[in-house]
This record gives C-alpha cells, sequence and structure tokens, in this order.
C-alpha cells in the first residue's frame, strides 16, 4: 500500500504507464496516470495494461493476478495491491463537503457508535472523514454494487486507536448475509487527509 503526492509532470508518468481511456481534465489525467504508476511501484510485474473496468466502474484483473484498489483525491493518488486478498481502500481530504452530505450515508447505530469512541484527539469532522472513507472503502471492497452506504455498511463498535496511532473501524457489512470486517485508517494532520483500507 502507498500514497503518492503528485508533484510531477504527465511526462514522468508516461514513462512507465499509459493512458487506457480519454481523459480531457488535466488534474483527472495526472490522478490516472499517478494511480496507476504506483501500482507498478508497488509491484514492478504488476500488469497495469490488462486492467478492466467493470459495470460498477470498479478496475479489476480478469485473471485476478492481483487484487488492488485505487484512490486519488487533490495532489494525492492512493493504491493497495495483494496476491491473495480481496482489498478495497480509500484517501479523502477532510472538508465541510463530507459533513454536508452526512445524512446520506450514516445510520442511528453509526453516530451512537462514534459518540461511544473516545477519541478526544480528533474532531467530528475527522471522524466524519473516518467514516465516510471507510465506507468507500467497504463498497470498493465488496465491487459488486448495489449498495447502500447507510443501510448496508454500518458501524459495529466504537471507533478505537492502537497505541501506534492506527484507527479501527469494526463494520458489519448487511447485504446476503451479515459479514464483520475491521477497517482501518489513519489521518495525515498536516494535509487533512484520510486513508482507509481493508483487505480480507
Amino acid at each position: 500500500m502507498g500514497i503518492w503526492r503528485i508533484e510531477e509532470p504527465e511526462a514522468f508518468f508516461f514513462q512507465k504507464v499509459s493512458l487506457q481511456r480519454e481523459i480531457t481534465h488535466p488534474n483527472k489525467r495526472l490522478q490516472h496516470l499517478a494511480a496507476r504508476w504506483l501500482l507498478q511501484y508497488l509491484f514492478p510485474d504488476f500488469p497495469y495494461d490488462e486492467i478492466t473496468i467493470a459495470d460498477t466502474r470498479k478496475p479489476f484483473l480478469p485473471g485476478e493476478q492481483y487484487h488492488f484498489s485505487i484512490s486519488h483525491t487533490g495532489k494525492y493518488a492512493a493504491a493497495i495491491v495483494s496476491s491473495g486478498q480481496r482489498v478495497g481502500l480509500d484517501i479523502e481530504l477532510v472538508s465541510h463537503k463530507i459533513a454536508a452530505i452526512s445524512h446520506k450515508f450514516l445510520h442511528d447505530r453509526d453516530i451512537y457508535f462514534m459518540n461511544e469512541s473516545n477519541l478526544p484527539d480528533y474532531s467530528y469532522l475527522e471522524l466524519l472523514g473516518f467514516m465516510w472513507s471507510a465506507k468507500e472503502s467497504l463498497f470498493k471492497w465488496y465491487s459488486l454494487g448495489g449498495i447502500d452506504f447507510k443501510e448496508n455498511f454500518q458501524l459495529d463498535g466504537p471507533i478505537t486507536e492502537t497505541a501506534g496511532g492506527e484507527i479501527q473501524m469494526p463494520f458489519l457489512f448487511k447485504k446476503e448475509l451479515p459479514i464483520k470486517l475491521n477497517i482501518k485508517a489513519a489521518l495525515f494532520e498536516e494535509i487533512s487527509l484520510v486513508l482507509s483500507w481493508v483487505a480480507t
């Protein structure tokens, strides 16, 4: 897993990867290239040119030689790759936009466990950032679409922090059969960036 701060021009990324589809917006194009470049940085033999986009818009490898997930926001790209586990990853810049849409993704159960969490070093807005990013990670992990963020992904206990500063978020995935999942997250305070990931 890695995060890349995008400071290079397109030419830097074009040395290793190419565009797989036409992207006219310069910033979106740079994010696209950086995320795919990062896949090869993490796994040099990653066959990025075989990436296919599913109907749900999730990129995947048809033979599943690797499971992977990518995300980008602002000047940052992130990727996670596994040869044996399904993965989901998301990065988000913490902003008041997340608070404005929180009613669309927070269940009463989420709010209850957020209030039960003893995390005095984090603001409520940062906790919302963790929640939104975690649910995005779960959506990418599931990958089949047809998901309601409020009903299908719900906290299953308080959010905790390890001695090393890693955030642990127990979730219940309620779709066919309930599945318990542990989402891990981190906050890069100096840039207000949340990273969350899941691997099973």
